[in-house]
């Protein structure tokens, strides 16, 4: 049953922009300078916008908690920024500022026909940066979002990241190829495009099940948590959603990897059905200049929920070193 209370996507953002916009015109007195403060450092402790317009016209949501080093998280397809909450309240438990966006198309963000694909994606990325005046920041990506953060350092560089972190991530390539022979077929990546546009609540239901490691023996994955993937992706926008199957599948990073000069944690799970490591995590640490790999012994795709507390100590741990 809808309450009536709730707000639609469209009345949300709408009512946002139009916040925005009157806030913007009252203390400043002008469109103009409504955008030169949009653009202006955004402070610890003083934020409260947390929806950004971009130039295309798309507008970004995103969560900004507390205060002290920035960590910077990308979430997975076809998920959103909540799919890092864990992290995110641990780390700013420990005394860290911690930012994860909605990528465009995902969650709370708006459903852009055009611009899904990882170039954007990864300039999105860097007008939040950019936005929130970050500097000496950790950049933190699961699966689609590893290869967000590698392509963000690719394309911008990294003179405002300390550090980096790919968890489960999709780099250096996820398709077979003649370059990429360890990758997966591209039928595989077919049978994802049918499932999202043939039924995707119940693909999304059902992709859980490797997501998570439910298949594998010993496996205590909530009802809820399952609920809550479905739910995350049924958000995501379809068009969205599809044209992004092609960016995490086929993008090559192997250019970006080697251009990260951070030290960067590969963290992958070696049971990972989604992600296979050996094509994936092994691969890509080979690649990276001042990289370091730690396998997870057993674990799943979806280990920042699976394995979270360990996550957690080793996400602190890198960043402290």
């Amino acid at each position: 049953m809808t309450n009536k209370n709730s707000l639609s996507r469209r009345s949300l953002l709408t009512g946002v922009a139009s916040a925005a916009a009157g806030a913007g015109l009252a203390a400043a007195g002008s469109a103009a300078a409504a955008a030169t403060s949009a653009k202006a450092p955004v402070q610890p402790g003083t934020r409260a916008g947390q929806y950004l317009p971009l130039a295309d016209g798309t507008v970004l949501h995103y969560k900004d908690w507390g205060s002290g080093q920035p960590v910077v998280f990308s979430h997975g397809w076809p998920l959103q920024g909540d799919a890092w909450e864990d992290q995110m309240f641990f780390l700013a438990s420990h005394g860290y500022r911690v930012i994860a966006h909605d990528r465009r198309g995902h969650g709370l963000s708006s459903q852009p026909w055009n611009g899904n694909d990882m170039d954007t994606y990864a300039d999105d990325l860097a007008a939040l940066i950019k936005h929130l005046d970050l500097k000496n920041a950790v950049l933190v990506g699961h699966s689609t979002g590893g290869g967000e953060v590698a392509r963000y350092i690719g394309r911008h560089g990294s003179s405002r990241v300390a550090k980096a972190v790919l968890v489960g991530a999709v780099p250096p390539q996820m398709v077979k190829s003649p370059t990429n022979p360890n990758g997966l077929p591209m039928d595989v990546f077919d049978g994802i495009r049918k499932g999202v546009l043939e039924d995707r609540a119940q693909f999304f239901m059902d992709l859980t099940v490797p997501f998570y490691g439910i298949n594998r023996p010993g496996a205590k994955v909530s009802q809820g948590v399952r609920d809550t993937f479905r739910n995350q992706g049924m958000q995501c926008g379809i068009k969205n959603a599809y044209d992004c199957i092609k960016q995490f599948s086929e993008t090559d990073f192997t250019a970006d990897l080697k251009k990260i000069d951070v030290p960067t944690l590969v963290v992958h799970g070696d049971d990972d059905q989604i992600v296979p490591i050996d094509a994936s995590g092994r691969a890509a640490a080979k690649l990276l200049k001042k990289g370091s790999l730690l396998v997870y012994e057993g674990a799943p795709h979806g280990l920042p929920t699976t394995h979270k507390a360990r996550l957690n100590a080793d996400l602190l741990g890198f960043i402290k070193a």
